[in-house]
């Protein structure tokens, strides 16, 4: 895989998340977890998305046990802020989540920290300052922001530099489109859209909510577009652009990942997120994948917001989500 630029790292073009390996789609196994994220170095992943939110810290020992050994192969980036007791941006709770992540990842660095959420009763400021400090410290080389909107991103940005933003984006998802990827552009902030995938529904092997367990995310707070009567509309899009993806003889996850890497000027840095090995393998090979502008202008006609019905996430979600602001 060729490499992008993250602030002062280099990553490759498509990146590894590791939520999948620890909750929200089903049951995981450390082992065959282990194996994936060995083999994902092997493959030409250089680039390793986790937080400590993920299985409330077992995502973050998983990969610290079985990369201990190879910790200088790859970027590794975490997050702070949010937990299953809700979301904090104190800058004291942000010093101590820093030190917890970084025993559980067995490391002294954290390549890119992000906040996982901005915390509504702290200003965006004062938690990016304690991130700052962290550089200072030693103990975090570039920082991030996830799901902010791109007044939340300037405000940040005048407080220590951002060298990246984290959001959902895919086909089916554009909320960043309403200003964050310009913001992005003037501010020189990588954009890492995770969920590129739409949550497997770009794979075509996704099901609607009567068929996944209780507690996958598609059933909590992405249920909307993958409730019966709304994933049978959405799915009759998968047709064409399934034809789209043989006519450039490959899958359509592949052909979902490579017009993302052909956005922004070629700057995005993709983490889609998998716990089975053969799903790892067939990520990476979207990399060499190059898109004209027809294709790309066909696959923004067939599948956006207007063409998907439901909301990304539930009224609750989206009512408390800073990404929407904008």
């Amino acid at each position: 895989m060729h490499d992008r630029k993250i602030g002062s790292l280099s990553v490759s073009a498509i990146g590894l998340g590791c939520m999948n390996m620890s909750f929200g789609y089903g049951p995981v196994d450390d082992e065959v977890s282990t194996q994936l994220l060995n083999q994902a170095l092997d493959t030409g992943y250089r680039f390793l998305d986790t937080a400590m939110v993920y299985g409330s810290g077992h995502n973050e020992s998983l990969i610290g046990k079985a990369l201990g050994s190879r910790r200088n192969e790859y970027v590794l980036a975490t997050k702070c802020g949010l937990s299953r007791e809700g979301i904090d941006g104190r800058p004291e709770v942000i010093a101590e989540s820093c030190d917890a992540s970084l025993e559980r990842l067995g490391t002294d660095v954290i390549d890119l920290y992000y906040l996982h959420r901005v915390d509504p009763e702290i200003p965006v400021e004062e938690s990016v300052g304690a991130m700052a400090r962290l550089v200072d410290a030693g103990k975090v080389r570039e920082i991030g922001l996830s799901e902010v909107c791109s007044d939340t991103l300037k405000r940040a940005c005048k407080e220590y530099p951002i060298a990246a933003l984290q959001s959902e984006y895919s086909l089916w998802s554009r909320t960043p489109e309403r200003g964050v990827l310009d913001a992005c552009a003037e501010l020189g902030v990588t954009m890492v859209p995770f969920s590129p995938l739409g949550r497997a529904f770009l794979t075509g092997k996704a099901q609607d909510v009567t068929h996944l367990d209780e507690d996958d995310l598609r059933c909590t707070i992405a249920r909307p577009r993958f409730e019966p009567e709304a994933f049978a509309k959405n799915i009759k899009l998968l047709e064409p652009f399934g034809e789209i993806a043989k006519a450039h003889d490959c899958t359509m996850t592949q052909l979902a990942l490579a017009w993302l890497l052909h956005g922004q000027d070629r700057t995005m840095v993709s983490i889609p997120g998998t716990k089975h090995i053969e799903y790892m393998e067939e990520n990476a090979a979207a990399s060499e994948i190059m898109l004209d502008d027809e294709t790309i202008a066909q696959l923004n006609d067939l599948i956006n917001e207007n063409t998907i019905i439901g909301e990304r996430y539930t009224a609750e979600r989206m009512a408390g989500a800073d990404s929407e602001r904008d």
